[in-house]
This record gives C-alpha cells, structure tokens and sequence, in this order.
C-alpha cells in the first residue's frame, strides 16, 4: 500500500476505515477477533478493489521474518509478508531454489499465492503450486494449521478464509539459468511451431504491442546445464539488452545475453534493486485452455488497431495445469494473455471490454488480481470447485469476516 492509501499503480484508493501494522501474530490475532469485517493487504500489487473494505486492512509485512529450511521434506517456512527477491537468495545461498518465480520479485509471497500469480514455463505451475502447507489467523482469532487435504481449496483463496502468517513452499535443487531474447519472430512461425517455441526453454515469454504480424521480443529462460539454443524460426538473437517496453531502456532488466546466473536473478526480468515506478500502468491477463492459444491469437488480430492504441506491451506465456480449486490454471494447460495498458482507465475500459467478448468464448478465466470486467456469472461458470470452495469458507469464516464487496460480487 503506498503511502498516500493507494495501490502500487494508485488507480484504487483504499476505503478502509483502519490500516493495522501488527508486529506480533498475537498482536494480529487480536486485530482480527476484533474486527467486523478485515481484508489482509499484501504488497498492493493487484489492480482491482480485491483487497478492498470499508472496515479494516491489515498487513503482514512487519510480523517476524521466518525463513526455516525443512531439508527432510525439501520444503522451507517463510512469513507470509516476505517477499519473493528476499526469500530467494537466502535459498540460494543454502543450495536451493523455486521452481518459478513471478516477473516481479518485488511480490509478496501470500499476496501471489492467494491470486494465483504466476511465471511461465510448458512444466511449471503457478507459484501456489509451490505450497505444501499454511498457517492463518481464522475469524475467531485462532491460529490454525491448513492441513494437506483443505491446501486444494486453501492456497488460491483470495484472502476469504483468513490472514495468512506462514507457507510451508516446497523447493528444488538450486540451478543457474541463461537468458536470451529473440526479437521479431515472424507470427506465421509461431502458428506453425507454437508448441516448440513455448518449449523452447525453462521459461518463455512472448512480447508483442499488436502492431504488425511479427512478435516483437522472444524471452527465453533456459537452464545453464541445456543444450544453447540455436535457430529460433527466424527470430534473430537480440545484439544488446532489452525491455519488455521497447521504448524503455532495459537497465533495470535481468541480465541477458546468455550469460549463465543464478535462478532467481534471470527468471524475473526485473532485478530486485530496481522499485517499479508507480501511476504509470494498468494490467489485464486472461488465461485461455492451450487448445485455444491460436484462435485466441486470431481472435485479438480482429481488435489490434484498438488494442495497439492503448497497451504499452502485451506478454503471453504458458502455464501448466493444476488442481487449485481458484487457480486460472486449475484442470488445464494454460496460456495466459497479459496486457499492461496505459493508465488512462476511461480509454482503457473498452478495449478491455472488447478484448473480453473475443476471449470469453474461447473459455478464458482473469487473473483475479487485475482490471476485467466479465459477467461474475460466466467466471463462477469456468471453475467447477466453486461449490467446494463456498461450502469451506462457510466452514472456516461463518460470520464472513473476510469477505468484501469484491468477493460478495464474484463469489456470492
């Protein structure tokens, strides 16, 4: 939350009528036993009122850093305010990693988990994915343990079944990754071969600003210990650095031209020593089955001129299936649509709107932490668990302590 009681881009003001700071869980617990209604606050990074309520926002932010390697069960303790670019190193000095990161490191862990936030990667899942346990502050005030059969419903929670403290995440060996950018592959190539060139690496991100056929930048994220990556369909390697925004210079970018760097300081592609500059910036993102990553492209081609008038860049990435009751990705592989527009919402709101009535029928879900506009009925209609879901928050929330005008409007 900055501080002027804005979100991270300031296109939402918070309503609340307390912001709490506890420094203890005990001093947490207290605030939520005595709150009517309490949404917890991560970094701000969401661009929708999700986080919003006219009564109490806590964050976590100033509870007691924890960072415990379980090296038995692979798996390592971190407070839920910790963000990923503090976590990582520490994990890397002991040996370990993530199997992804966000684009940003700047995130806190709970906030990404909760939304569903995600990388990129044919085999990597979302960063919730990651989760093999949870500790949260529940309406009572208690102090509870998820256990492993309610982590389905749990993790991609949207902040409805209580304050998150603690995530048990699992990790992996620690590994070096070389990054390289491709610009201009030609789109009639990508049609042709979008499975190897999504496969191409680790981690792949396409770029494009809608103007013209080809894709402007190819992101490739791909494991020191594979084979260098050669042709890529006419796409010609980068000769210098570059930012996903062609028109910004790439200084506070990861490093690229392939030299080999730890994990987590290439698979951002921002460095955490760079603060993302705030106001400038609205974001979208749909995620569409796999199946339907072609005809979704072919269907904004319709659109382009519109879209290309008020989007600073667009990103598309694949995401593997999971089985997170909230997760966009839940039961399918996945191919999420991201655009940051300029942050002019009245120009904005049509093409968005207009980006929508082409995506929808193809199936596609929003990431829950950006600007969309889609009938709360038709997103309820695309995640088959939403029974389940309700029928835990009832269980741990009765008195719907945590819900907010948000929640109220897509989950009823």
């Amino acid at each position: 939350m900055a501080t002027d009681g804005t979100n991270w881009a300031g296109n939402v003001t918070f309503s609340a009528a307390r912001l709490h700071r506890p420094v203890t869980v005990d001093e947490l617990r207290g605030v939520v036993a005595g709150a009517r209604q309490v949404r917890a606050l991560g970094t701000g990074h969401s661009f929708n009122r999700i986080a919003d309520t006219p009564y109490d926002l806590v964050t976590v932010a100033r509870l007691p850093r924890v960072a415990e390697l379980d090296r038995g069960r692979s798996t390592v303790r971190v407070s839920a305010g910790t963000r990923y670019g503090e976590l990582a190193p520490y994990l890397h000095r002991h040996g370990y990693a993530l199997h992804n990161l966000g684009s940003l490191p700047h995130i806190s862990i709970a906030g990404a988990v909760a939304t569903g936030t995600h990388g990129s990667g044919d085999r990597n899942g979302n960063l919730a994915t990651a989760v093999r346990g949870m500790e949260l502050v529940t309406a009572d005030g208690e102090l509870v343990t998820v256990g492993s059969g309610d982590l389905p419903g749990s993790v991609v929670s949207l902040g409805a079944l209580g304050v998150v403290t603690a995530l048990d995440l699992a990790v992996v060996p620690t590994f070096e990754v070389r990054q390289r950018v491709y610009e201009h592959l030609p789109r009639a190539a990508l049609e042709e071969h979008f499975d190897e060139v999504l496969g191409a690496a680790y981690s792949v991100s396409l770029f494009t600003r809608w103007r013209g056929r080809d894709v402007e930048q190819v992101w490739l994220k791909q494991r020191a210990d594979a084979e260098p990556i050669g042709d890529l369909f006419g796409a010609r390697p980068a000769d210098g650095a570059r930012h996903p925004i062609v028109t910004m210079s790439p200084v506070h970018c990861t490093p690229q031209l392939g030299e080999p760097g730890p994990w987590h300081e290439r698979l951002p592609h921002f460095r955490l020593d760079f603060t993302p500059s705030a106001g400038e910036e609205l974001q979208s993102e749909y995620f569409v089955p796999r199946s339907q990553a072609l005809a979704a492209f072919a269907a904004l081609d319709e659109i382009a001129d519109r879209i290309a008038l008020v989007v600073q860049v667009s990103e598309v990435r694949s995401i593997a299936a999971d089985e997170l009751w909230l997760s966009p990705a839940y039961g399918r592989d996945s191919i999420a649509f991201h655009f940051t527009w300029i942050a002019d919402e009245a120009a904005v709101a049509p093409v968005v709107g207009a980006v929508e009535d082409r995506l929808i029928p193809l199936g596609a879900r929003p990431h829950w932490g950006k600007v969309f506009g889609i009938d709360p009925a038709l997103i309820r209609a695309q995640y088959p668990r939403l029974p389940d879901f309700t029928a835990l928050t009832t269980r741990l929330d009765p008195e719907a302590k945590f819900r907010n005008p948000f929640l109220t409007r897509h989950l009823p």
